[in-house]
């Protein structure tokens, strides 16, 4: 009985024994916990710097591991130094945060703090009605880096690191906070300010207590780069208008251009724009940048091929430290290349859009864009251009007259020119003297018909610059083209031409057979003066060029926007009529001729010019005297 006894007293005191540790181990393992949650808490309540909650958008992807143990904790600290305490917050995730207003939506990563997606909430790629919105950023073609010296020998971009966001509001305007933190009061910060129907945000870029683990000897490094999504029809179109563009030295602009790679390093730089066709990527700000590294390249290799980037353009500027720390107050603009929005914000971001240098520019902003501006309002986009293009007839039309009136003065005299030409077969020196000497006694200047010629080329080469740039053309259709800012395609060829392409348009036709027919009318008249002695026959080669132009219009314009060529065919059909009118109705060839012959028997006095070519004749004649 004793034995028995003393087995049931072991059993139940080992089995005291049992709950008591058991008991003692989860009264461990909970205070553990109690203290793990109660010290996530009160950093959770440190980090926050305003007291109003506020909502931050996420889009969840894959998550990063928090650090759970103090080997995690070991390896950030060893690879990210102290900006590990940044990537063991709760924000160290791949989320955004999204903000949006009437025109752009804009998705902000927290790994590396930059925009990963800018949507155009107003355009449609390609074509109206495609579904597809216009997007300068989406799905990695965009990056945006600091790169961060540290005290302790490292090297870290922020496109790397983790920052944390905080989505607030400032009356209407969206402020988004993103920093990227080295403890509780130490942080590198990028700030954006979203104002309602906006396509400008505010950006700061500053740091905090940071000048004890950056290196601030040299300046950050900040680099940024975009390959430019393709958004039209014509790629060889759109990309000729696709181009990096700053301004340095306090207001002076300049591009790179359209090489394979091109690159340049200007000073004092206060914005650098990533220009599509129709769109800009701009990145502004209030303090200069001392420098800058700007390249283009060229990433259509083939124009046959389609294509879903145009350019890479890539920018490197240097940040630099003040007291220790960075603070730069910069602006953000994700947009339309729209002359009438760029201009108002004042910062000469006009200049991105290209309406020509010098009087031509001059021509564009005062003349044909308000005009332009004018006629839309109330007009179909189609109708506007041939309205606008009448108006410019009339206003060059006495410019047509004088060039007209000088080529009938030209043909009255053609049978007398015949005849000294025949006279002066053997002696080219004297029939060039007697020749001057008749345009002289009739009255006549030969180079009057190529003056109002000249005078056009100022509106001629302000239009060529006008019409790609007007973006109000984009996507307006007109008869049978669907985009006035692209070509008119009416067959679509299953083979590829050269300098031409894969498609006819209509528009250059028309645009063509007028050119043709114009210049038909105006040549053959234009260019009756005897070729000088020793230079090239203009007659001869303003024949050829009846036939040559209208066929390089054909091949040139062929992938240009339908409402150049639009206003080129009405231009031209329009300059015919003018001369029709003038040729049949205003101009009388006989008084022409008796107005000539009567000039012949006045007394004539040569001008400064006529008195130097005369004696530079003579001396040529004496010198040719001389050898013989």
């Amino acid at each position: 009985m004793e034995e028995k006894k003393l087995d049931l007293n072991s059993i139940i005191g080992f089995g005291l024994i049992f709950v008591i540790l058991i008991w003692v181990m989860y009264n461990s393992q909970q205070n553990e916990a109690k203290e793990r949650a109660k010290k996530a808490q009160q950093e959770q309540v440190d980090a926050k710097e305003k007291p109003t909650p506020t909502k931050v958008v996420k889009t969840e992807t894959k998550a990063v591991a928090p650090v759970s143990d103090s080997i995690q904790a070991a390896q950030l600290q060893s690879s990210l130094g102290a900006f590990a305490y940044s990537a063991s917050l709760p924000s160290a995730t791949e989320a955004f945060t999204t903000i949006e207003n009437e025109v752009v939506r804009l998705k902000i990563a927290n790994k590396g703090g930059y925009i990963v997606e800018a949507e155009m909430k107003e355009f449609e790629q390609f074509r109206k009605g495609s579904g597809k919105k216009v997007h300068l950023i989406k799905e990695g073609n965009a990056d945006f880096n600091l790169e961060l010296k540290t005290n302790d020998n490292r090297t870290l971009n922020t496109r790397d690191l983790f920052f944390e966001p905080t989505l607030t509001k400032e009356g209407k305007n969206q402020v988004v906070s993103l920093k990227l933190k080295a403890g509780n009061n130490q942080y590198l910060e990028y700030r954006y300010v979203l104002k309602p129907n906006n396509y400008m945000l505010d950006f700061a870029i500053r740091s905090q207590g940071l000048n004890t683990v950056l290196n601030t000897s040299n300046p950050l490094n900040l680099d940024w780069k975009i390959k430019t999504y393709r958004n039209e029809k014509s790629v060889s179109y759109e990309n000729r208008y696709t181009e990096l563009i700053f301004e340095y030295e306090d207001g002076k602009d300049d591009y790179l251009g359209q090489g394979e790679s091109t690159s340049d390093e200007p000073v004092d730089v206060s914005y650098i724009a990533f220009k599509q066709h129709f769109f800009t990527s701009v990145l502004l700000t209030d303090t200069a940048f001392e420098k800058a590294v700007v390249v283009s390249e060229n990433l259509v290799k083939d124009e046959e091929k389609d294509t879903l980037f145009t350019k890479q353009f890539k920018a490197t500027v240097p940040l630099s430290f003040k007291n220790g720390e960075v603070n730069y107050n910069m602006n953000w603009y994700y947009g339309p290349a729209d002359y009438h929005i760029l201009d108002e914000y004042e910062k000469n971001l006009d200049e991105i859009v290209p309406l020509g240098w010098g009087m031509f520019g001059w021509i564009n902003r005062y003349i044909f864009i308000p005009t332009f501006d004018l006629l839309i309002g109330f007009l179909p986009y189609g109708i506007a251009i041939i309205i606008l293009t009448i108006l410019v007839r009339i206003v060059m039309s006495p410019v047509t007259y004088k060039s007209y009136l000088s080529q009938a003065k030209m043909k009255v005299l053609r049978p007398e020119i015949q005849e000294l030409g025949t006279k002066f077969a053997k002696d080219p020196m004297k029939k060039q003297q007697e020749t001057m000497k008749l345009y002289s006694k009739a009255g006549v200047n030969p180079m009057a018909g190529c003056l109002p010629a000249l005078m056009q080329i100022p509106v001629f080469y302000a239009l060529f610059s006008f019409f790609p740039s007007a973006i109000d053309l984009r996507q307006k259709s007109f008869l049978w083209a669907d985009d006035l800012s692209s070509f008119d395609s009416v067959i679509s060829l299953p083979f590829y031409i050269p300098f031409y392409g894969n498609h006819i348009s209509l528009f250059p036709i028309l645009a063509s057979i007028a050119i043709f027919f114009y210049m038909k009318m105006t040549t053959g008249d234009q260019m009756t003066a005897p070729p000088q002695e020793g230079m090239p026959d203009m007659g001869k080669i303003m024949k050829m060029m009846i036939y040559l132009s209208p066929i390089m219009m054909l091949f040139f314009f062929n992938n240009f926007a339908s409402g150049l060529s639009l206003y080129y065919f009405v231009s031209n059909a329009i300059t015919i009529g003018i001369m029709l009118v003038i040729k049949n109705y205003i101009i009388d060839e006989d008084k022409i001729h008796a107005q000539i012959q009567e000039n012949k028997t006045k007394p004539k006095t040569m001008n400064r010019f006529q008195r130097k070519m005369q004696e530079m004749m003579e001396e040529a004649e004496k010198q040719k005297n001389l050898k013989k």
